[in-house]
């Protein structure tokens, strides 16, 4: 399979009660900029998953950096918005480590009054099946820290499974090497219970 069939493509996933919109695609106006800051101040994100979008225009510079993604075809970052008031709730990133092979990551963070409801595991079961079927994806990779229970439990319930411990992989946002488990699923795995 060649690079140029596997090209994550802007789309617009449609959940219902929540939507996957590719960050970039609506103006950044002042209000989703004072989002990105606040995600970029919440503890846990700053733990697990650094968001470096301190002012306006740190938060710029990271929705242009996902735009890019999307014009590259190697990253789809997809903002998840309340279908009520496009309220931002959190995102989900899916990008190729070695797109030759089709093999990708994802990750996640949601604001804390988005956590607790089942979105995590929802949009990534989500982007997951859609990573599968429409950019050819072989292999998706989701790792985090051992310490990010949270996380592991939404591994589990995309059907991710697990492959082990990472030693000192990842520089987290406390300045540290972490552990990190990783979970993978193939595209040949069966789709997860509910």
């Amino acid at each position: 399979m060649s690079t140029s069939t596997r090209n994550f493509t802007r789309t617009t996933l449609d959940l219902g009660d929540i939507q996957l919109h590719p960050w970039g695609r609506r103006p950044a106006g002042p209000e989703l900029l004072d989002d990105l800051v606040t995600a970029a101040a919440d503890p846990t994100i700053a733990l697990w998953n650094p968001l470096p979008a301190a002012d306006h225009t740190a938060a710029r510079a990271w929705l242009e950096t996902r735009e890019d993604g999307w014009d590259r075809g190697t990253g789809a970052a997809f903002a998840v918005l309340a279908a009520t008031d496009g309220a931002l709730l959190g995102t989900v990133n899916l990008r190729w480590t070695d797109r030759a092979d089709g093999l990708a990551m994802i990750g996640y963070w949601f604001l804390p009054a988005a956590r607790g409801r089942g979105l995590a595991t929802r949009t990534t079961r989500a982007v997951t099946t859609w990573g599968f079927r429409t950019a050819d994806a072989r292999r998706i990779e989701l790792a985090h820290a051992t310490g990010n229970d949270a996380s592991c439990r939404v591994a589990h319930r995309c059907g991710y499974l697990p492959e082990g411990t990472l030693r000192a992989s990842h520089l987290f946002g406390d300045g540290r090497h972490h552990d990190e488990h990783l979970h993978a699923r193939l595209a040949t795995d069966p789709e997860p219970g509910p």
